[in-house]
C-alpha cells in the first residue's frame, strides 16, 4: 500500500530516541522529509544518520525545549525556512512514565506533576499551535498526539491526568482545525519496548528476586498479544495515521497496547 507520504515534511518531537526515533524511521521509509526536534544535540545527530536516506528523503535535527514556548517557536520557523513547509506533526516528547513505581497520592509534588504536565500537555499545544498557521496556509495537516493507555487505566494519577489531557487536546484540535483541512488524532500506546526496557526489566528482576526470562513474561501477560509492543509497531500505526489513507480518523483516540484484557474501550 502506497501511504502517499513521498515529499511530505514531518516533524517529531522526542525523535532522538524510542517512539519518537522509530516514528522517524517508519516515515522516512515511506519517502517522508523528517525533521527530528529533541533537547540533545548529540543524540540528535546520532538519530538523524539513522534516518537519513531510509526512503529518498532528508533528515535533520533540531533541538529544541519543548516546555519553551520561544523554543518551539523557533524550532518551527527553522523547520519551515529548512524544509519550506509542515505537513505532519508527530508529537511524542514526554517524561519517562511507567519505567518504576508511580508516586502515591502523598508522594505527589507540585513540581512534578506541572514538569509532566508543560512537558507532555502544554508542549504538545505548543508544537501544534506553532505548525497551525502554516498547515492552514498550505490548506491541510496532520497531527498526531501520542499519548499512552495510562488514559484508560488507574495506577500512576499523573499518567492518567496527562494522557486524557492529551486525548482532549487532540479532540479541540480536531474540531478547530477541520474546516482548515487538518486532522488530528490521538494514539495510546501501552507497554512498549524502547532501549530503555533492557534496564527496566533488569531492575525489576532484581527487586522481585525472579529472572528477568520471568519478568518480561509477566509484562507480556499483561496484554493478549502475549508480548511486549515494539516501538516500530508503534511507529506503523502513527505512520498510517499520517498518511492520507488514515482521513477517516480524526480526532479519535486510538488503544495501540496489544489488546487489554477485559476491558471494553468505546
Amino acid at each position: 500500500m502506497d501511504l502517499e507520504l513521498k515529499g511530505k515534511v514531518a516533524i517529531v518531537t522526542g525523535g532522538s530516541r524510542g517512539i519518537g526515533l522509530a516514528v522517524g524511521r517508519s516515515l522516512a521509509t515511506e519517502g517522508a522529509n523528517v525533521a527530528l526536534v529533541a533537547r540533545s544535540k548529540p543524540a540528535l545527530d546520532a538519530a538523524a544518520a539513522q534516518v537519513a536516506g531510509l526512503g529518498g528523503g532528508q533528515a535533520r535535527g533540531f533541538v529544541c525545549d519543548t516546555t519553551s514556548d520561544e523554543a518551539v517557536k523557533e524550532m518551527v520557523a527553522n523547520v519551515v525556512a529548512a524544509f519550506g513547509r509542515v505537513d505532519i506533526l508527530v508529537n511524542c516528547a514526554a517524561k519517562p512514565s511507567g519505567q518504576s513505581r508511580p508516586p502515591t497520592l502523598a508522594e505527589i509534588s507540585a513540581e512534578e506533576f506541572w514538569d509532566h504536565m508543560n512537558t507532555k500537555v502544554m508542549g504538545y499545544l505548543r508544537t501544534a499551535r506553532e505548525v497551525a498557521p502554516h498547515m492552514i496556509k498550505q490548506g491541510g495537516g496532520r497531527i498526531i498526539n501520542v499519548s499512552g493507555l495510562g488514559a484508560k487505566h488507574v495506577g500512576t494519577t499523573i499518567g492518567s491526568i496527562r494522557n486524557v489531557g492529551v486525548a482532549a487536546l487532540t479532540k479541540n484540535l480536531a474540531d478547530e482545525l477541520a474546516p482548515h483541512g487538518i486532522r488530528a488524532a490521538c494514539l495510546h500506546p501501552g507497554l512498549v519496548r524502547t532501549e530503555a526496557t533492557p534496564g527496566v526489566i533488569a531492575a525489576q528482576a532484581k527487586t522481585q528476586g525472579v529472572s528477568e526470562a520471568e519478568v518480561e513474561r509477566r509484562m507480556g501477560a499483561r496484554n493478549l498479544i502475549g508480548k511486549i509492543v515494539t516501538a516500530e509497531e508503534i511507529a506503523n500505526v502513527v505512520t498510517f495515521l499520517a498518511s492520507p489513507k488514515a482521513v477517516a480518523i480524526n480526532g479519535d483516540s486510538i488503544a495501540a497496547g496489544g489488546g487489554t484484557p477485559g476491558s471494553i474501550f468505546y
